[in-house]
């Protein structure tokens, strides 16, 4: 028998997880959805996925319980989850702030729980999860909880759960910083007379090129900067004008400074 997931909240993070476990061979019967947003549960159901406005018994025979919902509204649907959670089951919980102590408490001190951090390439299966699991998950439990985000990326397992606030200022972030980027080459192509088509074109394509270039090599990136970087030559004079910016530095302190603001949120 095929073990069932229940999302709690069917957004865009669930719908990416569902999508890419269908990809992967899972049937849609394997899926519960409690999404309470009407046109988005219809939206769901329409595309044959088995979804319930709220949490009910249904929720019993889960294997996985997947919280999906923003994190101002985790703890009422925790309350709602407690009544019919089985003690077998394991609890991931994708909202970013909420540390594993009130997910326990709010959850009746259900002990098997995994925090996750996805990020938004999960959307298109390129996404990178940070995974931090309770001692009370064993191998079974997190190979289930790796298996889920396998289909919608990599994974990473930190040591601890503060590392979680780590991947956050990284890999949660870290999308953001990229089109940042992207978006300030897309200026520059624009500025040397491109249509703003051709531009963003250019900066996507380049980006998309180069991290390819990165993942098929097993190497230090600087040693993939110096390939590129003849003396003297273009890219040469662009580095050294973003060294002499001090770019480099400014993105290592930004990623501190999500750092931070990610402790400040877990803090409450």
């Amino acid at each position: 028998m095929r073990e069932k997931i229940v999302f709690i909240g069917g957004g865009n993070m669930a719908s990416a997880i569902i999508d890419g476990l269908l990809e992967q061979g899972r049937q849609q019967a394997d899926f519960l959805v409690i999404e309470p947003y009407a046109p988005t549960r219809d939206g769901l159901s329409a595309r044959g996925l088995h979804c319930r406005e709220s949490v009910g018994p249904e929720t019993a025979d889960a294997a996985l319980c997947v919280l999906a919902t923003k994190p101002q509204v985790l703890r009422e649907a925790c309350g709602q989850v407690r009544q019919h959670l089985s003690p077998a089951a394991t609890v991931v919980s994708i909202a970013a702030g909420v540390q594993l102590a009130s997910l326990s408490d709010w959850l009746g001190g259900h002990a098997r729980i995994v925090r996750a951090m996805p990020n938004t390439p999960a959307k298109v299966g390129l996404g990178m999860t940070g995974l931090y699991a309770t001692p009370a998950c064993g191998d079974a439990e997190r190979a289930r909880v790796d298996a889920l985000f396998a289909a919608v990326g990599d994974r990473i397992w930190t040591d601890s759960e503060a590392m979680i606030d780590a991947v956050t200022a990284v890999t949660g972030s870290g999308p953001g910083y990229v089109f940042h980027f992207m978006s300030a080459l897309a200026q520059g192509a624009l500025e040397l007379g491109f249509s703003a088509a051709d531009a963003r074109r250019l900066a996507v394509s380049t980006f998309r090129g180069a991290a390819g270039l990165a993942a098929s090599e097993d190497v230090p990136l600087a040693d993939l900067q110096e390939r590129v970087t003849s003396k003297g030559g273009t890219t040469y004079a662009a580095l050294s004008h973003l060294r002499q910016a001090g770019v480099a530095d400014a993105i290592a302190q930004a990623v501190h400074q999500a750092e931070q603001r990610a402790r400040e949120l877990s803090a409450g």
